[in-house]
């Protein structure tokens, strides 16, 4: 199963997701991220608290959603956020999408503990979803069950 977590930049949020995703996921799952309108590079905040963490960050860039168009991923998860006014991307295909909004670390404004404190709060919060999602019976959820246990997971 290919996860692909989107955002706009493609260098924070996707990013963090796509990094614990693939730490925590069993073999025969996989995690990729990209932005609609890629920045480029990789958030340097996101590299150090994912490294903080133990996290790998081998491997991570910032990239768009054309690379995958010849291998579709199986779901396609937001992480925008739309509370804030963010457009969200669009992936076209017949992947299942959700989203599971979350507020952008790299925007706090405040001190370094402060900043700090955001990327932390949103490692959290990613970690909790992805460890949901990877405890999911798949195989026994047909694809309506499946979008709806996956929006659920997108409100913890």
């Amino acid at each position: 199963m290919k996860v692909l977590f989107m955002c706009t930049h493609n260098s924070c949020r996707s990013i963090l997701s796509e990094a614990l995703f693939n730490h925590f996921a069993p073999a025969g799952m996989q995690a990729i991220s990209s932005g609609s309108h890629p920045s480029g590079q990789v958030n340097p905040r996101a590299l150090e608290i994912l490294e903080a963490a133990g996290i790998p960050t081998t491997g991570l860039y910032s990239k768009a959603s054309d690379e995958f168009e010849h291998s579709p991923p199986d779901i396609v998860i937001t992480v925008c956020d739309r509370a804030a006014g963010e457009v969200c991307p669009l992936f076209f295909g017949p992947s299942l999408k959700a989203h599971w909004g979350l507020a952008d670390p790299s925007a706090t404004n405040g001190s370094e503990q402060e900043i700090r404190a955001a990327f932390m709060s949103t490692l959290d919060k990613i970690r909790t979803r992805i460890q949901a999602f990877i405890k999911l019976p798949f195989d026994s959820l047909d694809h309506a069950q499946l979008k709806a246990e996956i929006a659920r997971i997108g409100r913890l």
